[in-house]
């Protein structure tokens, strides 16, 4: 007979949960208010109109949501939120 060992319990080890999550937080607020002032700046810069402004801002909006996703992913690597 082979002896099966019992599956471990995770923990969520929620100092790390709250860091991660505050910094998220913000990271974000600087990311994407960068991305919205970043997109009127250079519509203006670029004298796009109305359309082309909402338009530069959404697609800073989405790159930005990237950064986050990215910022999150590696943020878990280096703080693992969960412990055995």
């Amino acid at each position: 007979m082979s002896k099966t060992s019992a599956p471990t319990a995770r923990q969520i080890a929620w100092p790390s949960v709250v860091t991660v999550i505050s910094a998220a937080i913000l990271i974000g607020a600087e990311v994407f208010g960068a991305a919205f002032a970043g997109g009127w700046a250079l519509a203006i810069l670029f004298g796009l109109d109305d359309m082309s402004t909402h338009i530069l801002q959404a697609v800073l909006f989405v790159l930005g949501v990237v950064v986050m996703a990215a910022f999150i992913r590696n943020a878990q690597r280096i703080e693992p939120f969960f412990k055995r």
